[in-house]
């Protein structure tokens, strides 16, 4: 198995935090008038596309046929948010080897004391045969000039 490059094993590549806004939406709650579960994943999606560049995750497969899975989710719920919250995903990444990248993620309302949800995912690297490849050296530029 390859290992990460030297310069990056174990390295936060955003340390500042990548911020996303959400806005939740009616269609997002459930019959309690909270936030349906499954939906933090998505907004947790969102804002790993945003950090990484949805126009560079498209060209990436388009081109090269090298995209991302998930291979890993974990999640703690502590509040739910309601209709019309304006929330923040807050985003670290970390490379844990050459072909995969953690993202410890967590929601915010922005003045709020603690986490709603906080979540770690992590994400491989596969080719269109959804077998392992080394993180794209591009992408790994990207995100060190995050941080």
């Amino acid at each position: 198995m390859l290992e990460s490059p030297s310069f990056c094993r174990g390295w936060h590549f955003s340390p500042m935090i990548h911020v996303h806004g959400v806005q939740i939406y009616y269609e997002d709650t459930d019959f309690s008038g909270v936030v349906y579960h499954a939906n933090y994943l998505k907004y947790f999606e969102r804002a790993r596309e945003h950090m990484l560049g949805v126009e560079r995750l498209v060209s990436l497969y388009q081109e090269t046929g090298v995209g991302f899975v998930v291979y890993k989710v974990e999640a703690t719920f502590r509040e739910g948010a309601v209709h019309g919250d304006r929330l923040e995903v807050r985003t670290v990444a970390e490379v844990a080897s050459a072909y995969r990248i953690v993202f410890d993620q967590s929601v915010w309302r922005p003045d709020g004391k603690r986490a709603l949800v906080e979540g770690e995912v992590h994400l491989a690297c596969v080719n269109r045969d959804q077998k392992l490849v080394p993180i794209p050296p591009e992408v790994l530029a990207d995100l060190k000039a995050l941080g």
